[in-house]
This record gives C-alpha cells, structure tokens and sequence, in this order.
C-alpha cells in the first residue's frame, strides 16, 4: 500500500510539473475534488433546511436578507482580488517578495477600511432599500427579513477578508485549503440546526453563517502565517504598485455590480410573486450550481493563476493555447451534465428534497425551474475561463460594458418570460443572459490576444 501511494504521489508530482495546461488542469482537478466535499455538506445542509422549512414564507425572508451581504461582497471584495492579484504576481516575479507582502499589507488595510464603511452604509440604507426589494412581502414578512439583516450583516466583513486570504493563497499556489475552507459555514449551520433549531428558528441559518465565516478567517489566517505570509494591516501611502492596483479596482467594482445586480434583480422580482417563489428559485439555483461550482470554481482560480503567471513573462502563445484547449474540455464535459439535468430534474428535486414540509407540488416546480436554469452550464463555465483572462489582461472595462448589456437583458427577459412562464422563467431569462455573455467575451478575448500577439 505504502509502495503504491509513493507511486501515485511520484506520478503526480511528474504531471504537474510539464507544461502549463498540465499545471491548470491539476490545481482544476484538486480544486474540484476539494468542492464536491463541500457541495456534499452544502446539500446535506439544504436538504435539512427543506425538511424543516420548505419553500415556506420564513427562507423566503431568509434569502433575501443573506443576499444582500453576499452582494456587496461580491462588488467590493472581489473585484479588489481581480485587481490586485495580476499586480501582485507581477511584483513578486519582478521585484521580490519583500515588495510583494508590502503591497498585500497595504491592500489589506484600505480593503479593510472599504468593508467597514460599506457595512455601516448598508445598515443604515437598509428601511430604504429593503422595501424596495420585498414588494411581495407582508408586513410579518418584511419584519422578519429586516431583524434577519442585522444578523447576517457582519457578514460583509468576514466574507470579504476570507475572498482576501483565499486569492493571496491561490496566488501562492496553495488551491487545497482555499477550496476546502467554505466546508465549515454549512458544518456549522448544521450543527445549529440540529442542536438548536427548535428555538432559534430561521435564525439558526443566519447566525450560523456568521460562526462559518468566523472559523475560515481563521483558518486561512493561519495558513498564510504558516507560509511566511503577513496580512497585517499596515498603514502605507500610495505606492506606485498599490496606486495600478487602485486604478484597476473602479472598472472591476463596476463589472461585478453590474453583474452581480442580475441576480438581485431576479431575487426582487421573485418576491413579487407568489409566497415561496424566492425559495423555489433558491433550491433549483442550489442544484444547478454543482457542476458550476465543481467545474467553474477549480477552472477559475487555477486558469486566473495561470494566466496571470503566463501574462507577466509574456507567454502570449501559452495564454492563446491553453485558452483554446480548454474552451474544447468545457463544452465536452458539461453538455453532457445539462442533458442530464434537463431530462432527470424532478426525480434529483424529489430525491434531494420531498420530505418534512417540501411536497409533491413543490418538487414540480422546482424541477421546472431546474431544467431551465440548466441551459446556461457550458455557456456559464466557458464565460467564466474567458473571464479569468480578461481580467488578467487588465480589460475590465469590456467586463463592465458586458455586465450592463446582460442586466439590460436580464431585466427586459425577465418581465417577458414571467408573463408566459411564471416563476421559471426567470430561470430562463439567466440561460440567456449567460449565452449572450459567452459569445460577447469570446469576440474581445480573441481580439485582445490578437493584438497582443502581434505588439
């Protein structure tokens, strides 16, 4: 036994160190392994949030208070990832590692600063937008998301220092615990739901939220000690390095809040319909997310390592083989998982969830709205490969352009398709916008590479 594991770790240290495309497609492959145990922890946790809850008045509330936390972190802490991550590959290659923890230091203060100014912006705004987002909801209803809110909000903070760690480890090539990381928020949402659900209620899932996302800031801290890395937060003036990253961050927060505004907008106008609808759309989104989450999420952070890496010594050839290479791989793996998904939504949605209080009539819906969202998997996984390159080559202005033609899209899409449709189209309506999307960054990442082929 001991024989053959030093056979497959020699064979695995060999593949991983040829070619580039060996190098993404190995971080790709542990990242996704790491994401199937978590995805397998996330769905034990959904499926006893099911059982307890259904698709009831109380998620309903439950979703939309957790989305505004997880939105604002996704248009502030990620796009300071995109834009300081190529920066600092490309200080660490050229000027040191000295330079290149400086400028960690630096971003982590201002990025520290930001997260703090907007969590007290969002509670404050809050009696003015949260209304505007809960059309549907009854005065109970709307009490409830509000009191909800306050729970989940130190969530900006916490959610937007573990994106910070877990870029810089991904930078480091450390994918594993980066990838595993997520695992201890539905561990721990379990373990409240379990012990402590009766009397806490739906609010076991927002406090349990916060405990998870305490424990990985933890963790990935930790880690970054151990590798030599501090994220003290230093107070620094704007160096020239830290002043590219600051020029970069407007088109990347404008990408993301763009981007990002598609699935508040479909959250918003599901509240306006029937009493569950926000929920229904929540389980679907929960399962099509799998092969997302497995294929995109390890793809992502390996090929935005990689490509970063390639574009700082001027590999243009690497960057045009590798994107092509993968764009083939994408699509030969994931239509055969849409087909799969299309034709066996409703017995997944009734072996997942039909149990407690989800019914027969909800596994109907769920499932209809499944097969729709479906549609977007090759076209989603390839945008987000395009993305990653996109945004390496600093061109987040054609993400920003892109992101406001797809909420236009969203929006008109949306409206139509729940005249004809109900609640699934706008499942629907997200198939599309993604479709549009891949097409739209494929023409300028083609273009981009052109051009910088021939300079």
């Amino acid at each position: 036994m001991k024989l053959l594991w030093i056979r497959i770790s020699n064979f695995w240290g060999q593949f991983t160190d040829g070619s580039v495309n060996r190098q993404i497609l190995s971080a790709a492959l542990v990242i996704s392994l790491c994401s199937i145990f978590v995805k397998v922890v996330a769905f034990s946790k959904e499926a006893i949030v099911a059982w307890k809850f259904g698709a009831g008045s109380a998620v309903d509330a439950f979703l939309i208070a957790a989305l505004i936390p997880d939105f604002i972190m996704n248009i502030v802490a990620s796009p300071l990832n995109a834009a300081l991550i190529p920066t600092y590959m490309q200080v660490r290659e050229q000027q040191g590692a000295k330079k290149s923890e400086k400028l960690l230091s630096g971003a982590f203060f201002w990025s520290l600063i930001l997260l703090g100014v907007t969590t007290l912006l969002v509670i404050l705004a809050a009696p003015a937008y949260l209304p505007w987002m809960t059309l549907g909801f009854s005065t109970e209803k709307l009490t409830l998301t509000f009191q909800l809110l306050y729970v989940v909000i130190p969530l900006i903070l916490l959610s937007g220092i573990v994106v910070f760690c877990g870029a810089v480890l991904n930078a480091e090539e450390c994918f594993t615990l980066a990838a595993l990381s997520p695992v201890l928020t539905p561990a721990a949402t379990i373990l409240l739901l379990v012990i402590f659900g009766k009397s806490l209620g739906v609010f076991a899932l927002a406090i349990g939220l916060n405990i998870g996302a305490l424990l990985e800031v933890i963790l990935l801290g930790v880690a970054l000690h151990q590798r030599g890395l501090s994220l003290r937060p230093r107070v620094t003036g704007f160096s020239k390095t830290l002043g590219q990253v600051a020029n970069r961050y407007p088109p990347s927060m404008m990408a993301s809040l763009l981007m990002c505004s598609s699935g508040l907008v479909d959250q918003s106008m599901a509240a306006m319909l029937a009493p569950g609808s926000v929920a229904a759309l929540n389980y679907a989104s929960r399962v099509n997310s799998i092969p997302l989450v497995l294929i995109s999420t390890g793809l992502s952070a390996a090929a935005f390592t990689y490509f970063s890496k390639m574009i700082a010594s001027n590999d243009w050839k690497g960057v045009h083989n590798s994107l092509r290479s993968y764009l083939k791989l994408i699509f030969l793996i994931t239509v055969p998982c849409t087909l799969f998904l299309i034709f066996l939504a409703n017995p997944i949605i009734h072996l997942l969830f039909q149990r407690g209080q989800f019914t027969a009539s909800e596994t109907h819906l769920v499932a209809q709205i499944l097969s729709a969202f479906s549609l977007q998997i090759p076209f989603y996984v390839a945008c987000i490969l395009i993305t990653r390159l996109l945004i390496s080559l600093n061109l987040q202005h054609i993400l920003m352009w892109g992101s406001a033609f797809n909420l236009f899209i969203n929006i008109s899409l949306n409206y139509l398709f729940i005249q004809w449709f109900g609640i699934w189209g706008i499942a629907l309506s997200t198939s599309f916008v993604y479709i549009f999307s891949f097409f739209y960054v494929l023409f300028f990442a083609n273009k981009s590479l052109k051009k910088f082929t021939m300079l």
